[in-house]
């Protein structure tokens, strides 16, 4: 720049273009191209690049990578490879470089470039991400649920073990309730969970589970093209952002329900920032678009997979490839099943048989011990044996008064514990753990003494083991005294002093 002033000045103060070239070492078509341009202009080219070597191929080429468009990313052409069958096989004479130069403009120039969008207000993207989570001690990866309003930049994330419809839904049902409002529309990808087949015309034939979703909330769906990320951009962004800002370090978190209260209060902490480009914080943008939302229903949507099913001989209904254990009362009967995503429920006609957390194993079986019990007591010699009762996790007490049980009354002490088993399916555990116990300290060993007890802690009065109040008790035998057992014991006594 300083010798383009140099020579414009002296050519302007009356310098020839000769004197110039020779005053300051340059060629006289420098001369002439620096009064020409105020600036130096740069390089200009006058013809396009000439490549006698490549430009025969290129057709070739162009043929691989279009073909490369239907294989697997990693099984597609490098510059290297290019090159090599180049050679071998159509004779190519010309180098490396020249390929893999070419290879990168044209990817440049394959490119898309995207069209900036506005968003209104009271419309929302949601979408899945996944990440790795510390959950009750176990490292397992969870798939968090994102809801952006792009308007305002707010955003709803929460957390589940899988990414399946009853997740998706009970994401929605949360975060509308986090907002106190119902977006207009909401754009989705085109997830199995939500889409079960895309048509011939491009219209979405929804899950069941996700057309009754949106009938109840009165939302519209829209769907963003197959593998086009871009089409709901802020939200592909949100799960990133809630990845690098809400997980890390590593998430650690006794249960899911901490961890998603804890996420809760990092989205409303995120709403007094203010972004780039904004004059106003999230949470100002964010009552326009409350503003233009729906209000919410009288009542939420119940987000659970339904399913039916039929009781097996050992009284489990499968669901989801895991077995879950109902009443042996019910066995070989129709059920219906109720799949949410903490919890699974069972129920026969009009009656909810039972309950089980929700296992994401695979092939895994939920028992309930107290579901067997009836039978057990009727088959007792299978206690020992009988899988729903292992592990179950029992104060200590239980195992010290079935072992004096069976030590008075042998295989029927073994029936009466199980009967003592079964007072929890009317009671409290921790109820009838102080029975136990008070039996166990008066040496009341049997089913009807600690009932008893257990009836008398439960309704707040002391025992009275009297047999008109509690006539379930055992009767007392109490035979008439014989002279000759009167006999026989003073005969020991006199045998012991002797």
């Amino acid at each position: 720049m300083d010798l383009y002033l140099k020579v414009r000045l002296a050519v302007s103060e009356g310098m020839s273009r000769r004197q110039a070239a020779k005053h300051f070492n340059i060629s006289r078509d420098s001369v002439s191209k620096m009064l020409s341009y105020s600036t130096p202009p740069g390089y200009r080219r006058q013809a396009p690049v000439r490549r006698p070597k490549l430009d025969a191929f290129v057709s070739t080429i162009d043929h691989w990578m279009d073909e490369d468009l239907k294989v697997p990313r990693k099984q597609r052409h490098t510059a290297k490879r290019v090159f090599d069958r180049l050679r071998a096989e159509c004779g190519f004479t010309g180098g490396y470089t020249i390929i893999k130069d070419y290879m990168r403009e044209r990817e440049q120039r394959r490119q898309e470039v995207f069209v900036p969008l506005s968003h209104p207000p009271g419309h929302a993207q949601a979408d899945f991400g996944e990440a790795v989570v510390v959950i009750g001690g176990v490292e397992q990866k969870a798939h968090f649920f994102v809801l952006d309003l792009p308007h305002s930049d707010a955003c709803y994330v929460r957390a589940y073990p899988a990414a399946v419809s009853e997740a998706w839904i009970d994401g929605h049902v949360h975060a509308f309730a986090f907002f106190g409002a119902v977006p207009q529309s909401i754009v989705y990808d085109n997830d199995r969970c939500l889409v079960s087949k895309i048509l011939a015309d491009g219209t979405r034939k929804r899950t069941v589970l996700f057309s009754g979703f949106l009938s109840h909330y009165l939302i519209r769906d829209r769907y963003g093209r197959p593998g086009k990320g871009n089409d709901k951009g802020s939200v592909e962004g949100l799960v990133g952002y809630a990845r690098r800002n809400f997980m890390v370090p590593i998430p650690r978190f006794a249960t899911w329900d901490e961890f998603n209260a804890w996420l809760e209060e990092q989205c409303r902490k995120r709403q007094r920032d203010r972004l780039r480009g904004e004059s106003e914080t999230i949470a100002e943008r964010l009552q326009r678009d409350l503003a233009a939302m729906r209000p919410l229903p009288a009542s939420p949507f119940e987000a659970c997979d339904q399913a039916s099913g039929r009781v097996s001989s050992q009284a489990l209904v499968r669901y989801r490839t895991n077995d879950y254990s109902v009443p042996v009362a019910f066995g070989h009967q129709d059920v219906w099943i109720r799949g949410y995503v903490d919890e699974v429920v069972i129920g026969c006609r009009g009656e909810i048989i039972a309950r089980h957390p929700r296992s994401w194993e695979r092939e895994d079986v939920v028992f309930d011990p107290l579901h067997y019990l009836p039978l057990i007591e009727q088959k007792i010699n299978a206690l020992d044996q009988a899988a729903p009762l292992q592990g179950w996790d029992l104060p200590e007490a239980f195992a010290t008064l079935r072992r004096l049980m069976e030590a008075r009354m042998a295989k029927h002490g073994r029936r009466e514990y199980v009967q003592v088993l079964r007072l929890l399916e009317s009671f409290e555990l921790a109820d009838l753990h102080v029975a136990v116990k008070q039996a166990l300290q008066i040496g009341a060993i049997g089913f009807d003494a600690v009932k008893h007890l257990l009836l008398c802690q439960v309704e707040r009065r002391p025992p009275r083991l009297d047999l008109s109040i509690y006539p379930y008790l055992p009767r007392a035998t109490v035979e008439k005294t014989s002279a000759k057992a009167y006999m026989r014991l003073l005969s020991t006594h006199a045998g012991d002093a002797a």
